[in-house]
């Protein structure tokens, strides 16, 4: 697999613009250290967080086309806001052009955006690993959040899907009917812990 990691890196390298790949490789990395922590396979973290944007840079027409030929249209949500159509393009991606075929990789990158209600551990380490990666913008939670998520990784991601909604709604938008399904799940799930917010 460590070879196969290189090569899928160079690979993956052509296919995307320098602030992406960039971006690829702070996931891969988050998403390893993260599984170190939390008992995860970080083979697979590695894997599941370079190849999370592994569709970013191609149109959204063929983002669309790529997963009708799945047999996977678009949903609403998706064709209503076309940055939420590279996650599950990605996944297909993965396996068609990158070769993977661990599931749990591929939901990794299907669900990274969104997220879902009952996450396994990968999902959870890969999005939570795109939202606090090296090179992300420095918001007034970050600091806190990155701490957090190597301690308390149910509470880091219900803390960053709330985030993330309220977000979209202090501009003016509506949040993706499956963010907030996932959201509604972990509330109902997790009792938050303020004491990780300080």
């Amino acid at each position: 697999m460590k070879k196969d990691i290189i090569k899928l890196r160079k690979e993956l390298e052509k296919e995307l613009d320098k602030e992406r790949f960039e971006h690829s490789l702070g996931v891969e990395y988050t998403s390893a250290c993260l599984a170190f922590i939390h008992g995860e396979d970080v083979q697979k973290a590695l894997v599941a967080g370079l190849l999370h944007d592994c569709a970013k840079c191609i149109s959204d027409d063929e983002k669309i086309r790529i997963m009708e030929k799945a047999g996977i249209p678009p949903l609403q949500e998706e064709l209503d806001n076309h940055s939420l159509l590279h996650s599950k393009a990605g996944a297909i991606l993965a396996r068609d052009k990158y070769g993977i075929e661990d599931e749990d990789i591929l939901n990794a990158i299907r669900f990274h955006t969104v997220g879902r209600p009952a996450m396994s551990l990968l999902e959870k380490i890969v999005y939570i690993a795109d939202f606090i990666e090296p090179g992300r913008k420095e918001l007034d939670i970050m600091e806190a959040v990155r701490k957090a998520a190597f301690k308390d990784i149910d509470q880091t991601l219900l803390w960053i899907m709330e985030s993330i909604i309220k977000y979209v709604e202090s501009k003016g938008y509506e949040p993706a009917p499956s963010s907030l399904a996932a959201y509604e799940y972990y509330k109902n799930q997790i009792k938050p812990d303020m004491t990780l917010r300080s």
